[in-house]
């Protein structure tokens, strides 16, 4: 993770390249969170006069604040040496923190002596940028060196002082090397004091840092300080498969989160009996094939039997007591009783998968069926179950009395349609007598109004007078 906000404002978010030292602490090298530093402190407090700076990698030490500077975390500083001249780090912690981080390192507030000189100055900063640039090309210039002697050594990291008059050199070697002729020659090429420094595996992947096989920083490079022994027994009690490439991390040692969840499966073991292997019963002899330490169960099975049959703890005892008294049992799986518990209704359905890729096509069928039915009306069919849903769908369609009489009256209000005569009509003739004609309203006063008037115009038609 590179430090991408970084203030100084040469970072990038691909690694501000300066390996650990960057002024925000941000290049996940053991970053520390002050937890009190929002905490008002009482009015007669006298701040702890011990800081915490932190170097290039994961190197921390501890600094006495004799001058009594008003330092904030982050800040760089000029701090002493034990060999001369003076190195540059930034603070890393203060206040009452540090001093629970001496109690956890087991560090005595009298063992500190070395001292905090100053705020580093414009001037310092940029000479220990300048000897921080060479580091690179004097590493590899250091393994060439070694190369040409035949020295078997690898050397990783170089880290330059801050004054640029001294040069730590940190190697890696099986045993016990002779680097005399080494120190020689590179005095000789680089005009500076040389420190040699042999550290382990797990400590050049600390400094180096990487990314690990879960994905995230490796875990010595971040926060892990103290590296524990790690064994192939923590990869047996877990069940985990002893291949050398997936066990091993960068360092090419066992992974130290290996021992991460040891503690839970070893108190998970202890109820479990690792003398039981075979149980004897009268149908022949059983077989240990898998163990689930955290469920309580074994499973066993016959010889030439495909299926297994799993016991709980407590069975497999009893049975293992038996045999020891010479006791065989009919089988092993009369004496599990199993109990089977319901299975829990779910409050779902249409669970993703379950799903049938047909599913739209079944309904587009039953909608179709449906209007098809619709459109039948109240036809008989042979099925008298069918028949009689029909008729109610056909009752309900059926419109009201009083629905019916409302959509009728604005049908007679029709602009366009003649008026219907009377069931009673007054029919003049010349004398001026009034007849009244009774029949049908619409054949009758067709007949009467077609009908040619025969002879006298004052004769009526017979059948039709009262």
């Amino acid at each position: 993770m590179g430090c991408g906000s970084c203030s100084s404002g040469g970072c990038t978010p691909a690694g501000c390249k300066s390996n650990g030292s960057c002024l925000t602490n941000g290049c996940s090298k053991l970053d520390v969170y002050d937890w009190l530093s929002h905490m008002d402190m009482p009015a007669n407090y006298k701040p702890f006069s011990i800081i915490e700076i932190k170097f290039k990698g994961s190197r921390k030490e501890f600094y006495k604040n004799v001058d009594n500077i008003y330092l904030e975390a982050g800040e760089l500083v000029a701090v002493e040496t034990t060999t001369g001249g003076y190195d540059i780090g930034h603070v890393s912690l203060t206040g009452e923190l540090v001093r629970m981080q001496m109690v956890k390192r087991h560090v005595k507030e009298a063992d500190v002596v070395k001292k905090i000189y100053r705020r580093a100055t414009a001037a310092d900063v940029d000479k220990w940028k300048a000897a921080k640039d060479l580091e690179w090309e004097t590493m590899h210039r250091s393994r060439k060196l070694a190369l040409d002697l035949n020295l078997s050594m690898k050397i990783s990291d170089v880290d330059y002082q801050g004054d640029k008059t001294k040069a730590t050199f940190y190697y890696t070697a099986e045993g016990r090397v002779d680097f005399r002729e080494l120190i020689k020659k590179m005095a000789e090429a680089f005009r500076i004091r040389i420190e040699m420094r042999q550290i382990g595996m797990r400590q050049e992947a600390s400094r180096l840092g990487g990314i690990g096989s879960c994905g995230r920083e490796l875990c010595c490079s971040t926060w892990l300080t103290d590296f524990k022994t790690v064994s192939t027994a923590a990869a047996r009690y877990q069940n985990l498969s002893l291949n050398t490439l997936k066990l091993a991390g960068q360092c090419g040692k066992l992974k130290c989160c290996l021992n991460y969840e040891l503690d839970t499966y070893m108190d998970a073991l202890k109820g479990i009996p690792d003398d039981v292997h075979v149980l004897k019963t009268k149908v022949g002899d059983a077989r240990l094939q898998k163990t689930d330490i955290f469920k309580k169960l074994m499973w066993f099975s016959y010889p030439n039997a495909e299926s297994w049959i799993p016991l709980e703890i407590t069975k497999v005892k009893e049975i293992q007591k038996l045999n020891k008294e010479g006791i065989f049992p009919d089988d092993i799986v009369q004496e599990e009783e199993v109990e089977t518990k319901p299975a829990k209704a779910l409050d779902y359905e249409n669970v993703v998968g379950q799903d049938s890729l047909t599913r739209l096509d079944e309904r587009a069928k039953k909608k179709k069926n449906n209007n098809k039915n619709r459109n039948k009306g109240n036809k008989p069919t042979g099925d008298n179950n069918n028949a009689q849903p029909q008729q109610q769908r056909a009752q309900q369609q059926q419109p009201k009395p009083q629905q019916q009489g409302q959509q009728r009256q604005p049908q007679n209000k029709q602009p366009n349609s003649k008026p219907q005569q009377p069931n009673n009509q007054q029919q003049g003739n010349n004398n001026g007598t009034a007849v009244k004609v009774e029949g049908s309203k619409g054949n009758n006063n067709r007949r009467h109004r077609h009908r040619p008037n025969s002879g006298n115009q004052n004769s009526q038609q017979p059948g039709r007078e009262q």
